[in-house]
């Protein structure tokens, strides 16, 4: 009976020994294959986003659409790094935009501080500024997490070697990481506190936009250049012309249906406080709008190049008269000499 009982405990020990190892290696299968499906779903996911979800929404001009859609699916797609290769592509389109929908909540606390300074309520416009200050880091933040996208894909681009483009699309988020460089500095400064963006990511930024075809891509990588020469003391080469080469830009930018380069123009001006400039680029962008026929492959640009330009425009209706540029007066200025109007004299009536 002894030897028996022995038998039996033996074989139990035996049969559960062999039970977790079937189901340990049923469990590690499992995983396995888990991490087979979680790859190949990111693979086309990052794929599919590349091929046809960023060209689907560059046809359209519907910002507030393309920044929630960045906002609300980052995590989903980046998470799709821990499974497979960085995203890094796609990030670069994600952070821009994301860094987009926080610049633009950095704007509207700018304009009412602005608004309460014009109503001398200096208490609220401190406040304004102060929430102004917090989204221009959140933006930051999110412009130089697609900034080292970019960098981490296409090679450092202070190397002074261009990269091989497979395709237009891929042109396409290079020139978007460029801007996203350019963005992270102006908001770090926007923000007031160092979130860790090299301070000569501008020059970085200007000298790598020369790996694009400036013909191809609406003269915005001489924009880009020209606004980084005028922005930056020393950066701009011997015989060359910043403002000549942002009002080249303009013009390239019209005839090629992508508005941009008036950006770069008016950004230009801004900075060097050339409010008369500012105004005629505003102008000829706002009565651009009878003449030219935007791009159909680029409305989202063209569309986001007409909303940085009303906003500057906002910035200076609102600084002069206390509200934003009027509905339907874009284009037009508070100073502006109105046209006589005629009148009849009642006495030739009587």
């Amino acid at each position: 009976m002894t030897v028996s009982r022995k038998k039996m405990a033996s074989g139990a020990r035996l049969r559960g020994f062999v039970a977790a190892v079937a189901a340990s290696v049923v469990l590690s299968g499992c995983g396995v294959v888990n991490h087979m499906v979680y790859k190949t779903t990111g693979d086309v996911m990052k794929g599919f986003s590349r091929s046809h979800t960023v060209p689907y929404l560059m046809q359209s001009d519907d910002l507030a659409m393309g920044c929630a859609m960045s906002e609300a699916t980052a995590p989903l797609l980046m998470s799709f790094g821990r499974v497979t290769s960085e995203p890094d592509q796609i990030a670069v389109m994600l952070y821009l935009s994301a860094g987009g929908c926080a610049e633009e909540r950095a704007i509207e606390h700018e304009l009412d501080g602005i608004a309460k300074l014009y109503a001398n309520d200096g208490t609220g416009a401190e406040d304004a500024f102060i929430q102004k200050k917090r989204a221009y880091t959140v933006a930051a933040k999110r412009y130089f997490k697609g900034w080292q996208h970019h960098n981490a894909h296409y090679g450092n681009p202070d190397g002074g070697e261009c990269p091989s483009f497979d395709d237009e699309a891929d042109e396409f988020i290079y020139m978007a990481g460029l801007l996203s460089g350019m963005q992270a500095l102006s908001a770090q400064i926007q923000a007031a506190s160092s979130i860790g963006v090299p301070f000569n990511t501008g020059s970085v930024v200007g000298r790598a936009s020369q790996c694009l075809n400036n013909e191809q891509w609406w003269g915005a990588p001489m924009g880009l250049r020209a606004t980084v020469w005028a922005m930056i003391p020393g950066t701009q080469p011997q015989g060359e012309d910043a403002f000549e080469r942002l009002a080249a830009a303009q013009e390239q930018g019209k005839e090629a249906g992508v508005r941009l380069g008036h950006v770069f123009h008016a950004i230009a001006a801004t900075n060097k406080n050339d409010t008369a400039l500012v105004k005629a680029i505003i102008r000829d962008f706002a009565e651009s709008e009878q003449t030219v026929e935007v791009s159909e492959d680029w409305r989202f640009i063209d569309a986001m190049a007409k909303n940085m330009l009303v906003t500057i425009s906002d910035k200076l209706w609102m600084e002069n008269t206390g509200h934003r540029t009027p509905t339907g007066r874009f284009g037009s200025f508070w100073d502006d000499q109105r046209a006589p109007v005629e009148t009849m004299d009642l006495d030739d009536l009587l």
